[in-house]
Parts: structure tokens; C-alpha cells; sequence
């Protein structure tokens, strides 16, 4: 059994091509995990192991690897730069403890780095910062440095400065040390030289150590004033107000190097042991009521001797099955063990479990709390599900998910295609608690929603190569949603009588517009008796059901509270169904005389661009009905922020791409839904009340 004080739990997080997955091939390689390490530019990672991503470049899904440091076992969780895959990143983020930021020394703090950066502070996970990529054309460590301090509005703790720049980085200066390390041009990590301080750079390695042992010592108040009366800290004490802070996010240590040439990333794992948190460290994880959701004041306490509790936080299926990851807060997992599913009610036996090196498995008898672990062929067990001891059972903190805002049809080709979609879609399903389906049950259409078009490409690709599933695609489609902009007051009467006893409910009731994004509310304010509270439930129930078929277009509906203030029942005919029946009718009486309006999603959209194409760019985007909010000047180009329409955002790589000579990036991530103006509005009516009459 591992001393937990010598677990760490991080993860590693990055934009697009800032080099994160080259970042934890090193790690590897110098943790003996590997012994060759796999170029993400060659296909050859060992994180980036699915089809998609050896292809295209980029990590798609979190790569969960162990290996070993000094003594220290590291859990380390790969996780995607690309927009469309954030949840990933934040279901990471759900489990760890500790990360690393790793940020493009040319291209500085780009758009999901920023995500990424809001997402780890939400969650409030301690980090170290790795600028990389210091042999690049245009690398500059301290401009990336205020980047960091001016758009994160995070304190950088500098702790090495880079020896050269461009193609004559050659090595590093450990600021509290004051060493120099050297590397030759083998490429290899361990061919370097430890030395003095070139003699140009002394006098900024005494400033940066200057500062960093000022913003250390605040952590310690007795440490402070010794410092203020001149009496300098020894190094442990700095390393130990430098990890204070860091554990509290007061400071991040900033670190700089080359991951593809192998420079400096044994200071950055020492940096992971000396300044990141160990599972004990961190605040334990709050326990909730299962029927109301709302925290009991327990704790998930990180020990092996408490009751199991474990969350589970990723769904795999994989050539050899299928997987749960799960992070083990509390307790022990032995092989054979009898664990309760809170979340389902149900139990389940664990049979294999294993330790994930990305693709590869490497078998388990036991594990235990701080362990971040793979269970093979659970059945029931779905991502956010609490899993415990079953004489102690308990509910953590459950993971939620944003909706998905695009969506395509698609059909098999063949007729023998059907069983098969169905049963792939299923899995992906189960692994991707972004990527919703249902079927049209007019059309027959297979309806497929994700998070944006790279997403739903890659499941399209899945699909087709991992299950052989020839496809017939349909254009993309946006969710659309439908909102009312007026209150009114209304009555509506239910009443039949065929023989026997009837139907009977009547309800008086007011609908108006609510707080953006709290959906459909019900609330009932009778008093008296005249509508019994038994049947309260069913005519909620009855808007609710009404709420997913919009008046204007059957989009779902959003932003709307129904009031229950009178309304009048019959002792013999009055029933949940008639109530419920009542409510339904309400709502299409009512619904169109409440300034019914269609709403469409807004995109928070980043563009980068080089200088000389602005202009053609944010011309583009106002043509798209862009709205600009800001500007920002970088190393090596523009970026533009702003809100733009999904609607007008489809194939926009291309066209910024053709604008920019291929230079130019974008991301997007949902934002708000705003009002769709009336001339679109009519267009996409029209278009819709087509294809419901076409079912």
C-alpha cells in the first residue's frame, strides 16, 4: 500500500497543438513507462491512441495513464484542447487534484487554454504552468508570462527562465537554485549539464528570485517579517510557502522548456512532486442527499480505512470491453468485492480491475482511496454514478453536463445496417454524456446531438470505420428553442361525460416569461381547497409534457412559469388524468396569445488571425450577425472575441481558412439563447412547419 502523501492525481490541459500530448509522452519517457516516445505529428502517442486521433492530431478522449517519479506515483489524465471535447476536460477536472497548464510559447494564452483555465478554477484544482515550445519561431517566455497575468488574471510564479530562444534555446535557469541546466542536441533528456548561471542572465534570475521569494513568503506571516528585517528564508522554506500557495491557487509556478526537444521537463516533475497537492491535501469531496441534491454537510474523507466511496467518471468500450473509470476517495477495492450503485439502487460485483497506461492494461487485486483506476465489464454503471460500500451508502456530488446545440439525421445505408447503428450508438452514448440521439418516430431518422461539428464528425467517423456502418448524412441542424415575451391570466375547463363517471378538472392559471436559462417552473398559490393539492403534480405534469412542442414551430419550449392560482374540481369526476388533461389543453389555448417567440443559440466565438487579414475577418463575422466585444494583440497575429448565431457559423473553418491562407483558428463554445430576429424567425418557421407536415 502506497503512502498517500506520495500520491499525485493531475492532469494535463492545453489549446489545441500547445503541445500537451507531447508534454505527457515525456513524462513518460522519463518515468520508464515507455521506452520509444510516439510523436503526435507521426501518429505514434500513446495517449492519443483512437483512429480519429492519430489522424487528425488532436486528443478526442482522456488518456489515463500511471507511472512513477521519484517514489511518487502519478495518475495523469491527458485531456482534449479542441472546444467540442471540453467535457472531457471537465469530468477530468472532477477527479483530479492537482494540473498542469501547458501553454504555446509562440501563441500564448489561446481560446481553450482560457476554457480550460475558467474550467480548473471553477473547480478549483491547484497548477503548475509549462510554457513550451521555446525552440519556436516567435517563442517568447515572458510575453506568454503577461498573457498569462493579463487575460487569466493569474499570479505566474516564474521558478525558470529559458537559456536562448528560438533555435538557439539551449537549456534553463532553476530561479531558486540559481543552476543552470544545459542540454547538447541529441535530443536525448538526460544528455545534459548542470553549470553556472550564463553571466548575462544573473542579474534577472536575482530579480525573479527577489520577487518570487516575496510572493512565497506571504503564505507564512512570521516567514514575512523575517524576510522584511533582511533575514532571507532557507530554500525548504521557500518550497514550502511556494506549495501553500500553489494548493490554494494563490500562485501558479511557471516553468518553461521544450517538450519536443526534451528540455526541462525533470524540473517540471519535480515541480508535480514539491508544489502539487496530494489527495489528503485537497478539500474532500461534500456528500448530498439523493432526493433533493442538496449537500448533507458529510464528506467523502480521503482514507483507505473509511467505507468505499467512489465516483465513476468515464465510460470506455474499447477492443477488450468495456471500461468504468473511477476515482476512489474513500476505502478499498479488492478483486471479487460486492459494491452498492447509490445512484441505481443496485449492486455490482467487481471482476477485473486494471490500471490504464492509455490503451494498454496492466491487472489489479486491489486499490484504494487516491487511486484513479479502470473496472472492466460493469453493466449498470454510467458516468456521475456514485459507487459505495453497501452498508454505507452515500451519494457524491453528481456531474452535469451541457446540452448539446447541433444536430444531424442520419440513416444506414443497407437495411442491414440498422441492428448494428443501434447497438454502436448505444456505447457511444453510454461514453459521451454530451452526444444525445433519438429516433424520429415519423421519418424513421436517427437524430444525432452534440456540441458542435467537429464533434458530431467524429462520431460519424466512429460509426463508419470502428463499426462499419455505411451512413447517409443529413445537413447540420440547430436547437432551435421557443420562449412567450407575455404574461396573461387564463381559464380552461376539461369536461366529459360519456356514460358512468366523467372528466372533470378546471384550473385558473397565469403564464409569463421567467429567468433566462431556468427552463419551465410550476408553482401553485391556491388556497381553499378548490383545486386539492393531489392534483397539483398532474397538472405540472401536464405543462411539462406540453413544454417539449412548442406554437410557433414545435421547437422545445424554455423561460416559462406557469402560476396555478384558482380553479375548481368535482367530487366524482375529478381525476389526476383529468387534471392532467386540463393543463395540456391549457397550454394550447393559452400559448399563442403569450407573444409566443423563437430563440436560437449564441455562440461565444474566439478567431485568431494574423494581422493582415483582419479586417477581412471581422468583416466576415458582422456579415454572419456577429456581435465584436474585444480585440487582442498577440505574438503572432489577432484575436476577436464575440457572439455570433450557431445558424450562421457552419463551415466557417473553411472560409477563415481561405481568408487567412490557412493561418487562421477559431473555437466556439455555447453561450446564451437570444431572440432569432423576425426575418430569420419566419424563414425557419416556415422551414419547420414543412418538414412536421411532411411526417
Amino acid at each position: 500500500m502506497i503512502d498517500l502523501s506520495r500520491y499525485r492525481n493531475i492532469g494535463i490541459f492545453a489549446h489545441v497543438d500547445a503541445g500537451k500530448t507531447t508534454t505527457t509522452e515525456r513524462i513518460l519517457k522519463l518515468t520508464g513507462q515507455i521506452h520509444k516516445t510516439g510523436e503526435v505529428h507521426d501518429g505514434e502517442s500513446t495517449t492519443d491512441f483512437m483512429e480519429q486521433e492519430t489522424e487528425r492530431g488532436i486528443t478526442i478522449q482522456s488518456a489515463a495513464v500511471s507511472c512513477f517519479w521519484k517514489g511518487y506515483r502519478f495518475n495523469v489524465i491527458d485531456t482534449p484542447g479542441h472546444v467540442d471535447f471540453t467535457v472531457e476536460v471537465y469530468r477530468s477536472l472532477k477527479v483530479l487534484d492537482g494540473g498542469i497548464g501547458v501553454f504555446c510559447g509562440s501563441g500564448g494564452v489561446e481560446p481553450q487554454s482560457e476554457t480550460n483555465w475558467r474550467y480548473a478554477n471553477d473547480s478549483e484544482v491547484a497548477r503548475i504552468i509549462f510554457i513550451n515550445k521555446l525552440d519556436r519561431m516567435g517563442a517568447d517566455f515572458l510575453n506568454v508570462v503577461d498573457q498569462i497575468k493579463n487575460v487569466l488574471g493569474a499570479v505566474p510564479l516564474i521558478m525558470t527562465l529559458p537559456i536562448g530562444r528560438e533555435d538557439d534555446f539551449v537549456g534553463i535557469v532553476d530561479v531558486l537554485d540559481r543552476t543552470a541546466y544545459v542540454w547538447d542536441d541529441t535530443g536525448f533528456p538526460e544528455n545534459y549539464t548542470v553549470t553556472d548561471v550564463p553571466a548575462d542572465m544573473i542579474d534577472d534570475v536575482e530579480m525573479y528570485r527577489e520577487e518570487m521569494i516575496e510572493t512565497a513568503v506571504e503564505q507564512e506571516d512570521d516567514l514575512m517579517m523575517a524576510y522584511m528585517d533582511g533575514e532571507e528564508p532557507s530554500v525548504e522554506d521557500i518550497k514550502r510557502c511556494i506549495r501553500a500557495g500553489t494548493r490554494t491557487c494563490s500562485f501558479f509556478p511557471t516553468y518553461c522548456g521544450s517538450a519536443f526537444k526534451n528540455k526541462g521537463m525533470q524540473l517540471v516533475l519535480d515541480a508535480v512532486v514539491n508544489y502539487l497537492p496530494a489527495p489528503t491535501e485537497v478539500d474532500p469531496q461534500p456528500l448530498i442527499n439523493s432526493e433533493t441534491g442538496e449537500q448533507n454537510g458529510k464528506f467523502a474523507i480521503v482514507s483507505a480505512d473509511a467505507p468505499l466511496k467512489a465516483l465513476a467518471f468515464k465510460i470506455m468500450d474499447d477492443r477488450f470491453g468495456a471500461l468504468t473509470f473511477i476515482r476512489i476517495y474513500s476505502g478499498k477495492l479488492n478483486k471479487g468485492d460486492i459494491i452498492l450503485n447509490s445512484t441505481t439502487g443496485k449492486t455490482e460485483r467487481i471482476g477485473r480491475m486494471v490500471e490504464m497506461q492509455a490503451n494498454e492494461r496492466h491487472e489489479l487485486a486491489f486499490a484504494q482511496a487516491g487511486d484513479i483506476i479502470a473496472v472492466v465489464g460493469m453493466k449498470n454503471v454510467k458516468t456521475g454514478h456514485t459507487l459505495c460500500d453497501v452498508n454505507h451508502e452515500c451519494t457524491l456530488e453528481p456531474m452535469i453536463f451541457p446540452t448539446p446545440v447541433i444536430s444531424i439525421a442520419v440513416s444506414p445505408k443497407d437495411k442491414g445496417g440498422s441492428e448494428k447503428m443501434s447497438i454502436a450508438i448505444g456505447k457511444m452514448v453510454a461514453e459521451d454524456p454530451t452526444f444525445k440521439v433519438e429516433t424520429d418516430e415519423e421519418t424513421g431518422e436517427t437524430i444525432l446531438h452534440g456540441m458542435g461539428e467537429l464533434h458530431l464528425d467524429i462520431k460519424v467517423d466512429i460509426l463508419r470505420r470502428t463499426y462499419g456502418v455505411d451512413l447517409v448524412i443529413g445537413k447540420p441542424q440547430v436547437a432551435y428553442r421557443e420562449t412567450i415575451t407575455k404574461a396573461i391570466e387564463d381559464s380552461y375547463t376539461h369536461k366529459k361525460q360519456s356514460g358512468g363517471s366523467g372528466q372533470f378538472g378546471k384550473i385558473d392559471y397565469r403564464i409569463k416569461p421567467s429567468e433566462a436559462n431556468t427552463g419551465f417552473t410550476f408553482k401553485s398559490v391556491v388556497v381553499g381547497g378548490h383545486v386539492p393539492k393531489e392534483f397539483w403534480p398532474a397538472i405540472e405534469k401536464g405543462f411539462a409534457s406540453m413544454m417539449q412542442t412548442g406554437p410557433l414551430a414545435g421547437f422545445p419550449v424554455m423561460d416559462v412559469e406557469v402560476e396555478l392560482y384558482d380553479g375548481s374540481f368535482h367530487a366524482v369526476d375529478s381525476s389526476t388524468i383529468a387534471f392532467e388533461i386540463a393543463s395540456k389543453g391549457a397550454f394550447r389555448q393559452s400559448m399563442p396569445k403569450a407573444g409566443p417567440q423563437l430563440l436560437e443559440p449564441i455562440m461565444t466565438v474566439d478567431v485568431f488571425t494574423p494581422g493582415d487579414h483582419v479586417g477581412d475577418v471581422i468583416g466576415d463575422l458582422n456579415r454572419r450577425r456577429g456581435m465584436i466585444k474585444d480585440q487582442q494583440a498577440g505574438v503572432t497575429g489577432i484575436r476577436i472575441k464575440g457572439y455570433v448565431p450557431l445558424s450562421e457559423m457552419f463551415g466557417y473553418i473553411g472560409t477563415l481558412r481561405t481568408m487567412t491562407s490557412g493561418r487562421g483558428q477559431f473555437s466556439m463554445e455555447f453561450a446564451h439563447y437570444a431572440a432569432c430576429p423576425n426575418s430569420i424567425a419566419e424563414s425557419v418557421i416556415a422551414e419547420q412547419k414543412k418538414k412536421n407536415d411532411k411526417k
